[in-house]
């Protein structure tokens, strides 16, 4: 049995990373296959790289796998969470855009390139700014409040309009390049943050979200003695693009951890509880 540490976003596409340092690269068109084990639960995965001490059971529909315990201590030393005030990164500001109407406004470490981006599944982003902190932080309030751009997109409304994308970059760029104009004219930019031009990186390709079919429905949880079988057509964020045997289905890997997963012999089958999104017809909303 393996436990799934989640995916990761390396230089050469993503990868599945498992307890002990094992990765699987997660390759277009090829076979995803793996069983949850029969007997067992789902327990807490811990925090900052710590074992939960008490490996407490955690619910199977929880992104995030952690105990309450573990995930306090998880959102104590955490910028996203805004409890790091002394961080002496610099970070930068981006414009990250998900969907017609859909664009958001973040920060990252700049160390961390645009990992973070494709953690989130962008399909296009923009650097804004560069600098130190806090800076970084008065920037994101600024567009949140001054251009009404909220700094979070649930992923429920990133996966419905996956497969509807404008066709071209530059349609896919504009509500970028619009709102990073409208950012620079705003007369409170913070003086420590250098300003960045606006060059949308696209990631469309590298998603494989180019001609995707639409989705019937996403996976609500794993549960023991279910299994996944489905060609990979696209990976965004933390999403795999299955096409399985009722048509394509949203497996978000955030749900495979805490886990024991096993692997499954032949073809095995999709039983796992799936959402049916609007509008898909022919999809069961329990077990396949």
């Amino acid at each position: 049995m393996w436990k799934c540490s989640g995916l990761r976003w390396s230089d050469d596409g993503p990868v599945l990373v498992w307890s002990g340092g094992r990765r699987s690269a997660l390759a277009r068109g090829r076979r995803v296959a793996f069983g949850v084990a029969e007997g067992g639960g789902r327990e807490c995965v811990g925090a900052r790289g710590n074992v939960c001490p008490t490996r407490a059971p955690v619910s199977g529909r929880s992104t995030g796998a952690r105990c309450e315990e573990c995930a306090r201590l998880d959102r104590a030393h955490s910028v996203a969470a805004d409890t790091v005030a002394d961080d002496p990164r610099p970070y930068h500001v981006y414009l990250a855009w998900f969907g017609p109407g859909m664009v958001k406004v973040g920060i990252t470490a700049v160390e961390r390139g645009s990992a973070r981006l494709l953690e989130q599944g962008a399909v296009c982003f923009s650097w804004l700014g560069l600098g130190p902190l806090m800076a970084a932080r008065r920037a994101e309030e600024l567009l949140r409040a001054a251009l009404q751009v909220p700094d979070r997109v649930p992923y429920a409304e990133k996966r419905a309009v996956r497969s509807r994308l404008p066709a071209s970059a530059a349609e896919r760029a504009a509500e970028v390049e619009a709102l990073h104009r409208r950012a620079f004219a705003l007369a409170a930019w913070p003086e420590s943050l250098r300003r960045e031009p606006c060059q949308v990186v696209d990631h469309v390709e590298v998603f494989g979200l180019a001609d995707l079919p639409t989705a019937v429905g996403e996976v609500t949880e794993l549960v023991a003695g279910g299994g996944v079988s489905g060609d990979l057509l696209a990976v965004a964020g933390p999403d795999l693009h299955l096409a399985a045997v009722h048509g394509v289905v949203v497996l978000d890997t955030r749900l495979m951890t805490g886990w024991d997963i096993v692997p499954v012999a032949g073809e095995g089958g999709f039983t796992l509880p799936v959402k049916k999104f609007k509008g898909a017809a022919g999809v069961q909303d329990g077990l396949f």
